[in-house]
């Protein structure tokens, strides 16, 4: 029985950091947990061990993304159209049209562009011997410029993607939702228009790019509707943008934490990049939960599961599993082997942009941990109140 509940559903828990010594509890004591909820009446049930979340990950057909959609919040019409809120087959179908977008050879392709924005980034603060607000300066940009290269938008609409995906996301969160509950609807209609416009403007003149693939291409004989393009550009927006520059953001905050584990890195900063970037992303996990819907009466370790109960399985806690990972709450930048699942559980929603974002992340750090060894903080983060992002809005640092 738990002793101590913490409210997983109220954005507010999260602001001192995901509660890590409660899902401790859970794992412990009561995995598959009942959490009551006003908001989410009568309230779901909390899944924090590694072997769940991947079983209930693989097995669609039990639990649905499609009824109700991945988050706690009931999605409203026209959200069904979005990957993450579908099951197989209609789920195969659109993953397989968008994966012409992610090959290896549209990664090569990209990597130079990406390695040079990167260097950009990181040279354009190096003057400055002030304190820097690391995440709009260093771990936003990246992601943003990447996501410009993908849909070949001009580079000066960047911002637009992180107020757009700010306001989506950081919906629950005073600083960028000071306004009403429907700001977050009107933004994904700004959006929905500016990728109506891409669709429109390749068709009329295609282009090199992920956008004329995605309009143009077809897999036995189907296209992308408009409006599936429309939801994948908000989708590659919001999972694209927040969930890399999270990391980023809260990797690098792991490392200025922990001082003798930024000496190992910077002792060998090509010999330890693989095994730092999966651990930060086993370490901060910057989705911490999806939601599933018990399409049918089931079971998990014996708990019965009502059909139509939604089941949310989270991911730091299972990436913290003392049934998989040694001393889970060290952050050990050689952690080897780090079967972590920060990109979700391996079953039909494992994160399309694995590749992408492993990319981005490693040329970002190669180049922080190379112009800016001594970089160092100088305040206390700043979180965002959400309880599906492990997010940092603001994280004072300084370089010299």
């Amino acid at each position: 029985m738990v002793t101590n509940p913490v409210q997983l559903d109220n954005p507010t828990t999260y602001l001192a950091g995901p509660p890590h010594d409660f899902f401790d509890e859970l794992r412990r004591d009561e995995p598959v947990y009942w959490h009551p909820s006003e908001q989410y009446a009568p309230g779901f049930w909390v899944c924090t061990k590694y072997a769940d979340v991947i079983a209930i990950e693989r097995d669609s057909k039990t639990f649905s993304s499609a009824l109700g959609g991945a988050l706690l919040d009931d999605q409203g019409d026209g959200t069904e159209l979005m990957m993450l809120n579908q099951d197989p087959p209609q789920h195969t179908r659109l993953r397989n049209l968008v994966a012409r977008g992610f090959t290896p050879k549209v990664m090569k392709a990209m990597k130079p562009h990406v390695t040079e924005a990167a260097r950009q980034i990181v040279e354009r603060q190096m003057g400055n011997d002030d304190t820097i607000d690391f995440v709009p300066n260093f771990a936003a940009e990246l992601p943003l410029v990447v996501i410009a290269e993908l849909l070949g938008i001009p580079y000066e609409d960047r911002h637009k993607i992180f107020e757009w995906s700010n306001r989506l996301i950081g919906n629950s969160d005073p600083e960028y939702n000071d306004g009403p509950p429907e700001a977050a609807m009107e933004a994904s209609m700004e959006l929905y228009a500016y990728a109506q416009s891409l669709a429109d403007s390749r068709r009329e003149r295609p282009m090199d790019d992920i956008v004329t693939t995605l309009v143009t291409a077809e897999l036995d004989g189907e296209r992308l509707s408009d409006i599936e393009f429309n939801v994948f550009v908000l989708l590659l927006a919001v999972a694209g943008n927040e969930t890399t520059r999270n990391l980023i953001s809260g990797g690098m905050l792991a490392l200025l934490q922990h001082p003798e584990q930024r000496d190992i890195v910077l002792a060998d900063p090509v010999g330890t990049l693989d095994t730092l970037v999966d651990e930060m992303l086993r370490y901060v996990s910057p989705v911490m939960y999806f939601r599933r819907t018990a399409s049918e009466a089931t079971e998990v370790r014996g708990v019965p599961i009502a059909a139509g109960d939604k089941v949310t399985v989270w991911y730091g806690a299972a990436n913290r599993d003392e049934d998989v990972f040694s001393n889970p709450h060290a952050f050990d930048v050689t952690r080897a082997p780090n079967e972590h699942i920060a990109f979700g559980g391996r079953g039909p929603h494992y994160c399309l942009g694995v590749a992408l974002a492993k990319m981005e992340i490693k040329v970002m750090f190669s180049e922080m941990l190379t112009n800016a060894p001594n970089m160092r903080l100088v305040g206390e983060p700043e979180r965002l109140a959400s309880n599906l992002i492990n997010g940092i809005k603001h994280l004072p640092v300084r370089l010299h």
